[in-house]
């Protein structure tokens, strides 16, 4: 199993708590400093650091996997280095991709059904984004499709992929490899959850069919003003 889960790191969890719950995020961890927010499609960990922290107001780029050896294995013989790495909290791979860019792969647990579905409260239409900024588009796409991720679109200057067990990630040319932000897809009505932040007292507006929310960590001056959260495109129908 794939599926996109980046991590957030702040020092204002209260307020993001508020904001991916009125987004319709469902939170399915919570313990000290750190807790888990289950899209219909991805999952985002967030973690907490002291105001003035240099991942404060960062997002991380990382994705759960079912089984890291054979996650590993597989990675590693498609092409694309995959190593077995040791933490305090557990083991997890790094994937070293050829444009110099690292990230990690973190061990999914199931549900209490046995499958691997997140939370079903959560709204059905939002996925979580990954983000990957890259110089070299082409390499990054294909380190993306050999740790198993399915080709969506691509060009010189992006290239999206879903996964087996949800969630986006995307990698975005830039000038160096780097984490990117944290962004959302709404597959209806972006009206809708403008409805929910309104509600919520969260800042957000809608612009050339994108919708803009107030990013909690703004104030800090090192992150954006806004996330983003764009409609999900109309998929190709089959017969």
């Amino acid at each position: 199993m794939l599926r996109a889960r980046p991590t957030h790191y702040t020092s204002r969890p209260d307020q993001w708590s508020t904001l991916l719950q009125a987004l319709g995020l469902v939170k399915t961890v919570d313990e000290d400093a750190w807790w888990k927010f289950d899209a219909s499609s991805g999952r985002l960990a967030v973690g907490f650091v002291e105001h003035g922290h240099p991942l404060d107001g960062s997002t991380i780029f990382g994705v759960e996997v079912g089984n890291l050896a054979e996650f590993a294995r597989r990675t590693e013989e498609d092409g694309t280095q995959a190593d077995w790495n040791e933490t305090q909290d557990g083991p997890t791979v790094r994937i070293s991709a050829e444009d110099g860019f690292e990230f990690f792969a973190f061990p999914a647990t199931r549900a209490a059904d046995g499958t691997w579905a997140t939370s079903t409260e959560a709204d059905p239409a939002l996925a979580v984004v990954g983000n990957w900024i890259s110089p070299f588009v082409g390499l990054a796409a294909n380190d993306l499709r050999n740790i198993g991720a399915r080709p969506r679109t691509e060009d010189d200057e992006s290239a999206t992929f879903t996964t087996k067990n949800g969630g986006i990630l995307r990698a975005i040319h830039g000038a160096d490899s780097a984490n990117g932000d944290l962004s959302f897809e709404y597959d209806g009505g972006l009206e809708r959850l403008l409805r929910r932040l309104t509600e919520a007292k969260i800042e957000a507006r809608i612009s050339e069919d994108v919708l803009y929310v107030a990013n909690p960590d703004a104030a800090g001056g090192a992150a954006p003003a806004s996330i983003v959260i764009e409609q999900s495109p109309a998929q190709p129908r089959t017969v």
